[in-house]
């Protein structure tokens, strides 16, 4: 979109002449934002969308949609009560959505700010037990996230995905029977996981995609790739976060809180020991994908600001295998070729 069609969005939006038009930084999704200042009013966001915007940018069993999945999880997250981005304008027919202006102050950033950090992280803990609970109380088969779902399948692929980019794509060089043992170690864990419960996962709760306005209020965004998940999976995104690296005392005390507020928002009770045990197992799971994840957007999509956080992703996986005794030939392999979970 040029200028002058982004300020007559802006304008369709709102009602307000638009004013200077700036583009936002982008991160590792192809979606792009761009802030229209108004001349008289507030800013918003326009969303330009994709060529293919309905498909989803992770990997899924994902299928060809008729609804574009922003709108359709959107209305059903507004529905539960979870605070989302106010939309202003839905335009997707023309290849974009006006949105509310959340400003740039991620979770991310206002703990860099200074903010209370336990006080951030237990807001984020309490919405996020808010939103399971409400979920597991009002399935909607007509939300995509109950279409689609962490299964032995998607671990599974997720594992490999590791192996090829986290392992191969660092150039290590790890024996055939050593792969035999890592594949045949993730094929049980993933099966494992798999068999977990499962309800409304965001997916990627943490701290870039949850904003801070400056009441304090806590909005959730990037949502579109919601799926069915176990219960711990959005605590392993925000506490095991790739970009801001927690304490275990505080990861403890914000699962502990989770407990908590889940029961008390009528989930029911959680016994927190053996909660805690899966959320390690899927921890393993999750940030390996993740270092993966982040070499394959460097040398396939070209973009290599997300290095940088591979060593926090694979600080996590070294704390958590400990604290997994039956995977200790994973920790004994994998210690050979990756120097961050030396």
């Amino acid at each position: 979109m040029n200028e002058a069609q982004l300020q007559a969005a802006y304008t369709s939006a709102t009602g307000q002449p638009a004013g200077r038009v700036e583009r936002l930084p982008g991160g590792a999704g192809n979606r792009t934002y761009f802030r229209v200042h108004g001349l008289t009013g507030n800013p918003a966001v326009v969303m330009e969308l994709p060529a293919d915007p309905v498909k989803s940018e992770e990997a899924s069993k994902d299928h060809v949609h008729e609804e574009l999945p922003f709108l359709n999880v959107h209305r059903y997250l507004e529905n539960i009560g979870v605070r989302v981005p106010r939309l202003l304008l839905d335009a997707a027919d023309d290849g974009f959505l006006v949105i509310e202006d959340l400003t740039d102050r991620t979770l991310e950033r206002a703990l860099l700010e200074g903010g209370n950090r336990r006080k951030i992280y237990s807001d984020a803990i309490d919405r996020l037990a808010r939103l399971r609970a409400h979920a597991e109380a009002n399935p909607d088969p007509g939300c995509l996230a109950w279409k689609r779902a962490f299964d032995y399948d998607l671990y599974h692929w997720e594992f490999e995905h590791f192996i090829e980019y986290g392992l191969l794509g660092r150039g290590a060089k790890p024996s055939d029977a050593e792969l035999q043992t890592l594949r045949r170690h993730f094929a049980r864990v993933a099966l494992e996981l798999s068999k977990a419960p499962r309800s409304f996962t965001h997916r990627d709760y943490q701290s870039r995609n949850i904003m801070v306005l400056p009441s304090g209020e806590q909005v959730v965004i990037d949502f579109q790739d919601a799926l069915q998940g176990p219960r711990q999976y959005d605590l392993v995104a925000l506490l095991r976060d790739s970009y801001v690296e927690l304490d275990r005392p505080l990861i403890d005390a914000m699962l502990q809180r989770y407990a908590q507020q889940f029961e008390k928002e009528g989930g029911g009770h959680i016994d927190v020991a053996e909660f805690t045990a899966f959320f390690d197992l899927l921890s393993v799971q999750r940030k390996l994908k993740d270092a993966g994840r982040f070499v394959f957007i460097d040398q396939v999509k070209k973009n290599p600001s997300f290095l940088v956080h591979i060593p926090s992703s694979l600080h996590y996986v070294r704390d958590a295998l400990k604290r997994r005794p039956e995977l200790r030939e994973v920790q004994e392999i994998l210690v050979r070729y990756v120097p961050e979970l030396r």
